[in-house]
């Protein structure tokens, strides 16, 4: 098991999380061929836009409707509702 880094910024609004060595090594690497300061600016740009990519796509989705049908067909297929 690979050990765990936290990255985080020093600040009362920020929260710190723990990422795999590896992973931060990579990111680190990253950041002097960048436009950010830290390894924390960079998680932290990374992770925004892909909420931002998620959240997009996931605004419209009837995702709660859809996830009831494939229950309901997963419980009748398994017997234990009748159609």
């Amino acid at each position: 098991m690979a050990s765990n880094q936290t990255v985080g910024l020093d600040r009362d609004d920020h929260e710190s999380i723990a990422l795999p060595s590896e992973l931060v090594s990579r990111i680190e690497s990253r950041v002097p061929r960048s436009d950010f300061d830290s390894a924390a600016e960079y998680v932290t740009f990374v992770v925004e836009e892909v909420l931002a990519t998620v959240e997009a796509e996931t605004e419209t989705d009837d995702y709660e409707a859809e996830a009831q049908d494939e229950v309901e067909a997963r419980l009748e297929s398994l017997g234990y509702l009748e159609s």
